[in-house]
């Protein structure tokens, strides 16, 4: 299915300040779909040559939560015109809220159409009508309203003069990523004054969880937000939200704690016509939400000072074994040792990682970066080895990256010490480089839910009747285990075409 962009930019005339604005529209338009009871259409005149009549094309649809749709089937995409769409063409065509006309029936279900037409107001102030709002009502439910029914449609009233207006929705806050509150959550409306005439069910029972117990109706909504929150501050700033509402503007989303409660709250002002006659305010009882946040913020927080602590105690155990290389006489003991501190080291690099992180995940490619430096710093050999990277390994679960970087540790040392060994003991090197300068070249990419690594280098290349099977050194034998056991992947050590060796790893990144 296209997106509103996408079908607005196929098959109309809008630019990208109207078709902006539209995405806007659609963004907040729940709640005029919910306070009107009503499916909403978005419907934007269609491309044509000049002399024929005008076709519409609906770009968008959202259906109420607070009554049964008018529509079983999904109409965006649908293109129509003639009679059926006389209504979307008179509130273009003359720019006024159309009401008039009998129910029209879609199958079994009755239902009253309505058009609003749609206005951004452009940079010099011109107000042009760019689309029109389809508010079709399903009136197979048809009763008496109740106070809060009239009171929604009221409000949902006031609201489609300023979509008419161009004053509605209002611009979009920075930073605004949580979901708003929704006419169910809570509804209350003010009055030009501030003070509250009506305030929903759920509204009163956000109320009284911030330990106001009388009813809101009468009250002065400001004064009572701040004198109910917690701090100080913050109850200042929740009034000076509402009053800022009461002016004609939109302010962001606010919160307001008091007796271990919290409360969203959003404010809209109401100016039908460009007369602030308001403010509808919609809260909504978040407490269990934020209380959840709390517990896993004390659970990462936890978590990373338990990796801070695991990345202390293998440096310190790097130490040790370090200070244990110095004291062995024997060269191939302190050669273990050493090889022992770079691969504690290693896996240190991932906790280290884990312990400035918010989730049990990595950003691979600095590990990577740091693992490989140090490769070519602790490497004894005759000539210079540049490492280079290429490609990204992206965000690794630390269940990967863990082993995944004991590979490459090794990979990487194994590359420079045997693809370029240190000069034999005569002096002389005990082999030419088909390269004066030494390259290994880490590689990375993802295809198909797997990573495939290569570590390849332009050294000597694998001696001949070489087994990666056959025993070999521990390193090789750490590779194996881990490539194919913690890993669940393949490893394969190769010589290159052009010279050298490469190792190709893949390792599955599905469910483990």
């Amino acid at each position: 299915m296209s997106t509103l962009r996408d079908l607005a930019e196929e098959h109309t005339d809008l630019g990208p300040a109207d078709i902006d604005h539209l995405t806007r529209l659609a963004g907040d338009w729940q709640l005029l779909s919910d306070l009107s009871f009503a499916d909403l259409l978005l419907w934007v005149p269609v491309r044509a040559e000049p002399g024929r009549p005008r076709d519409f094309l609906c770009v968008a649809q959202v259906r109420p939560t607070t009554a049964p749709t008018a529509y079983q089937d999904d109409q965006v995409g649908k293109m129509v015109g003639g009679p059926e769409v006389a209504h979307l063409d008179i509130a273009y065509a003359q720019g006024r809220i159309w009401r008039e006309g009998d129910p029209v029936w879609y199958g079994d279900t009755p239902a009253r159409h309505e058009a609003i037409p749609v206005r951004l107001r452009g940079e010099d102030e011109n107000i042009e009508v760019i689309a029109v709002i389809g508010r079709d009502t399903n009136l197979s439910t048809a009763r008496t309203p109740s106070q809060l029914e009239l009171n929604y449609l009221t409000t949902a009233d006031d609201l489609a003069q300023m979509v008419n207006d161009g004053t509605f929705p209002p611009p979009r806050h920075a930073g605004e990523h949580t979901s708003a509150p929704r006419v169910g959550d809570g509804l209350i409306r003010l009055d030009a004054g501030g003070k509250v005439t009506y305030a929903s069910p759920n509204a009163q029972s956000a109320y009284r969880r911030l330990g106001f117990n009388a009813h809101l109706v009468g009250e002065e909504l400001s004064v009572l937000s701040s004198r109910l929150a917690a701090d100080p501050l913050e109850g200042t700033d929740a009034a000076e939200r509402i009053l800022t509402s009461l002016r004609g503007e939109a302010p962001p989303r606010h919160e307001i704690e008091a007796r271990g409660a919290t409360v969203l709250m959003r404010a809209l002002p109401l100016m039908p016509a460009g007369v602030p006659i308001g403010a509808l305010v919609l809260v909504r009882d978040v407490t269990d939400v934020r209380r959840r946040d709390r517990a896993l913020m004390t659970k990462d927080a936890t978590i990373r000072e338990i990796h801070h602590r695991v990345k202390n105690n293998l440096q310190t155990v790097a130490a040790l074994l370090r200070l244990q290389a110095r004291r062995v006489d024997a060269p191939e003991a302190r050669m273990a040792l050493e090889e022992s501190v770079r691969r504690v080291a290693s896996i240190a690099l991932v906790h280290e990682t884990l312990s400035m992180s918010s989730d049990e995940a990595v950003e691979f490619d600095g590990i990577v970066d740091r693992v490989a430096t140090a490769a070519t710093e602790v490497a004894a050999t005759e000539i210079t080895v540049k490492m280079r990277r290429e490609g990204t390994f992206g965000v690794l679960p630390a269940e990967i990256a863990t082993s995944l970087v004991m590979v490459l540790n090794e990979l990487l040392i194994n590359a420079v010490e045997h693809g370029f060994p240190a000069p034999a003991e005569d002096g002389e090197p005990s082999v030419v480089p088909p390269s004066p300068v030494g390259e290994v070249v880490v590689s990375a990419h993802r295809f198909r839910k797997q990573l495939h690594v290569t570590v390849a280098d332009n050294g000597q290349g694998l001696p001949e009747g070489f087994a990666a099977d056959a025993g070999g050194r521990l390193g090789l034998q750490i590779v194996r285990a881990l490539a194919t056991g913690e890993l669940r992947g393949t490893i394969e050590l190769r010589n290159r075409a052009g010279g050298g060796t490469e190792a190709v790893l893949v390792v599955p990144l599905g469910k483990r």
